[in-house]
């Protein structure tokens, strides 16, 4: 992958107990293509993530959600995590968070549970796009067309599985994210 994202600022909004890998692995690549990112939490200074069954490592928190204004940033990426997603859909700031990045068109990426986080939005109707298995039928409840693929691309969108599909997901989302790099950064 290439450095393309220079300039780019991406959110990656999390709580505790989400997918550490669909995190860590997704961040290095952003990282890598020359993005900003900013860990942001509801709640708290660090956060826990989870490794499938296990407690996972602490991180750091960037940015308490309280304080981020979508308006400062060009892109957004959501982990998974059922108990992490769970929480942030209820979660009425990270709701106006990821409605406010739609609305505006920046590029959102998304993989395993997070999905629910853009069901609970109101955002899935007539959308292409995948989740986690278990999560099929609240897809398709929604109004979204659930694809059992690696990941679905639908226009700002790139949605992935879980874990095994974070080498295809990380290079839609550099892509997609390239696509949207702001004009000030080039």
């Amino acid at each position: 992958m290439q450095n393309n994202l220079d300039g780019m600022k991406v959110a990656i909004i999390v709580t505790d107990n989400f997918e550490q890998v669909e995190m860590t692995e997704p961040r290095k690549a952003l990282d890598h293509a020359g993005a900003e990112t900013i860990l942001i939490a509801p709640e708290n200074d660090r956060v826990r993530g989870f490794q499938h069954d296990k407690a996972g490592e602490t991180f750091v928190v960037d940015m308490q959600l309280e304080e981020a204004d979508p308006n400062d940033f060009d892109a957004l990426m959501l982990p998974g995590g059922a108990l992490n997603a769970d929480k942030l859909r209820v979660n009425k700031k990270a709701l106006d968070f990821v409605q406010q990045m739609e609305r505006d068109n920046k590029p959102i990426a998304f993989i395993c549970h997070a999905p629910w986080v853009l069901i609970s939005a109101g955002a899935v109707r007539n959308r292409s796009l995948t989740g986690y298995h278990t999560i099929k039928d609240d897809i398709v409840n929604a109004g979204g067309n659930y694809q059992d693929k690696q990941m679905v691309r639908d226009r700002n969108w790139v949605s992935s599985r879980q874990p095994s599909d974070i080498p295809a997901f990380n290079e839609a989302m550099i892509s997609l994210f390239a696509e949207h790099v702001p004009a000030h950064s080039r």
